[in-house]
């Protein structure tokens, strides 16, 4: 499980919007729920400069949101900004609810078939819209796990392991 005060990347600044200083930002997680329940966050600009900043305001925008930050009110103050990254510390995350992890709980996890059988480490998530697909690495192999009920049968994050019932074939890929 992630460290509380560690700080982790939520979002990227990938232009900006209109001449009163919103950035465009991708949201790792497509979803806007951490964003909006901090008041502040760290910015890392693109050359590693880092920075606290407090959010002003938000609104999604197709599949970015736009945000305001405190003191920066044009176009001219932002621009310098666009590839630069948004950070909060795990500890500011919302509260999941029971059977729901964040992304950055689930990487790293030891993943095991329940037949005992060690798969490797969960490396990557891939959203594909319908459901995640869990990267796993275990030496030479490389497995695509599919993130469905059925499928994943146990998160212990506090052992460090996700428990797993590979759909027929998929450990002979």
């Amino acid at each position: 499980m992630s460290d509380p005060s560690e700080l982790l990347t939520i979002g990227k600044i990938t232009g900006t919007h209109g001449i009163k200083g919103m950035v465009k930002v991708y949201l790792y997680s497509g979803d806007d729920r951490t964003l909006r329940a901090v008041e502040e966050l760290t910015l890392r600009h693109s050359n590693g400069v880092v920075q606290s900043v407090s959010v002003v305001a938000l609104q999604g925008h197709g599949r970015k949101t736009l945000v305001s930050l405190k003191g920066y009110g044009t176009i001219n103050d932002v621009l310098p900004l666009v590839g630069g990254e948004l950070l909060v510390r795990r500890d500011q995350f919302p509260e999941t609810d029971p059977d729901e992890y964040y992304w950055a709980d689930l990487i790293g996890l030891r993943v095991v078939a329940d037949g005992g059988n060690q798969l490797g480490l969960l490396k990557e998530i891939i959203e594909t819209g319908s459901n995640d697909v869990y990267v796993v690495q275990g030496g030479e192999k490389e497995y695509l796990i599919p993130a469905l009920e059925d499928v994943i049968l146990n998160i212990d994050l506090a052992a460090g392991t996700m428990t797993v019932a590979p759909p027929d074939g998929l450990l002979d890929l």
